[in-house]
């Protein structure tokens, strides 16, 4: 009987076996699928690794305040430099002195200009006095004819009042008297004394009248005297404080141009460089002198990122620089590998592009990372990346083929001023 673990006796042939041994996969081939096998799985795990998104920009070092820049001394009159106090690479404390010019105009060539611009305010000083005086005492003049005439005007109408009550008595007697007189009553020398006193007493009336205008015409004859000499006082008065104004002007610009000859450090820092080279050189008005660099600690980075990027950057994002000079590797997408680049936040984001296609931010250190080294330099070069949110790394590669911006996915906060005025006009 034939047990059934027996072997066909086909398979027994000699051939047979030898084309199964052919057949077998070698061992080195099953290896290398192995290993492709693994290959291609750590490739689909590396896709779906987290991948952050950046910006890159390029920049500088620079200060957060603008008075801890690199600061232009320039000169406010224009000189013949003298002599330099100073050299480049020295410190310097605000106030000191820089550099001594001399005058190069004509106008202000006399050395004894102040002295005489001094006497000249004095002299004008004087006869702006005596104008005072001298319009003052016409305006007492003026007050004391104006009372005068006032009260001689009074006394005159008093006059004429008793003169009315005379002319009118007398009248009223010639007339009772002309009657009599016709009617043969009282002699003829009796009325003519009665008429000569009628006539004397209409007389003195229209005396009386007469004296009040021409007591009138005198004061108002003598007030407007006084009033134009006044009015001439009071003019020469004005032009000599005009011309003293202008005087005290010139002798203090003239004062403040004498100091201008010391051209001062407007604060304390190291002089870096000096425009301006020999002695006996001519500078003009408002040109540089000299550079001084503020000794601060406040110190940024100033970016400038593509204007398509402007909006996915927002005041806090955290930022990775890398400075020129200090060795670094920087990981794109995996920052917190890189060696030698250093931590910062955004603190500014411009509203208008400083350069053609090109907006520039502000960039501070991070207070939670490294702090940043202290030999940088007021320009140095460095290269940042702004740290966006974190996508998986397919992605990544898929928006990169296509062209696509970086992911956002909340909108970045405004500033906190824009804000303000927001909420404000709200309400």
């Amino acid at each position: 009987m034939t047990m059934k673990n027996e072997t066909p006796n086909s398979l027994r042939h000699p051939e047979v076996l030898y084309s199964l041994r052919v057949l077998q996969t070698p061992r080195s081939g099953r290896r290398l699928a192995r290993i492709l096998l693994v290959l291609f799985a750590l490739f689909i795990a590396v896709l779906f690794l987290p991948w952050q998104q950046n910006i890159h920009g390029r920049g500088s070092v620079t200060a957060l305040s603008p008075g801890n820049r690199p600061q232009t001394v320039e000169t406010t009159i224009a000189g013949r430099i003298q002599r330099w106090v100073i050299q480049e690479g020295q410190f310097v404390r605000k106030g000191d002195t820089i550099v001594v010019i001399s005058e190069v105009k004509e106008k202000y060539f006399d050395p004894n200009m102040l002295l005489r611009l001094r006497e000249v305010i004095q002299s004008k000083e004087k006869s702006l006095s005596s104008k005072e005086l001298k319009s003052n005492a016409l305006q007492r003049q003026i007050k004391a004819l104006e009372d005068g005439m006032r009260s001689k005007v009074e006394q005159s109408r008093s006059k004429l009042e008793a003169e009315r009550v005379r002319f009118n008595n007398a009248k009223n007697q010639y007339e009772r008297n002309k009657k009599l007189f016709e009617a043969g009553n009282i002699p003829l020398t009796k009325f003519q004394d009665i008429e000569y006193k009628y006539q004397g007493s209409e007389a003195d009336f229209v005396n009386a009248e007469i004296e009040i205008e021409r007591v009138q015409a005198e004061y108002l004859d003598k007030i407007n005297k006084a009033e134009s000499d006044l009015n001439n006082t009071l003019s020469e008065r004005f032009d000599t404080q005009a011309d003293l104004a202008k005087l005290k002007n010139e002798y203090v610009n003239q004062q403040i141009r004498s100091q201008q000859y010391f051209i001062q450090a407007p604060q304390s820092g190291m002089v870096v460089k000096a425009t301006q080279a020999g002695i006996g050189a001519t500078i003009a008005e408002g040109e540089a002198v000299c550079t001084i660099l503020p000794q601060s600690d406040d110190v940024a980075v100033e970016m400038f990122i593509r204007a398509m990027d402007v909006p996915l950057v927002s005041i806090g994002r955290k930022v990775r620089i890398e400075f020129d000079g200090f060795p670094a590797l920087q990981v794109t997408g995996w920052p917190s590998v890189s060696v030698g680049s250093f931590g910062g936040t955004v603190k500014v984001v411009d509203f208008v592009n400083t350069h053609p296609g090109e907006f520039r931010i502000l960039v501070v250190p991070d207070p939670q990372d490294e702090p940043w080294p202290v030999q940088l330099r007021n320009g140095s070069g460095t290269k940042g990346w702004v740290m966006l949110d974190s996508v998986p790394l397919w992605y990544e590669w898929w928006r990169q083929l296509n062209g696509f911006p970086a992911s956002l996915y909340k909108e970045p906060a405004q500033d906190a001023s824009i804000q303000k005025k927001k909420e404000t006009k709200e309400k």
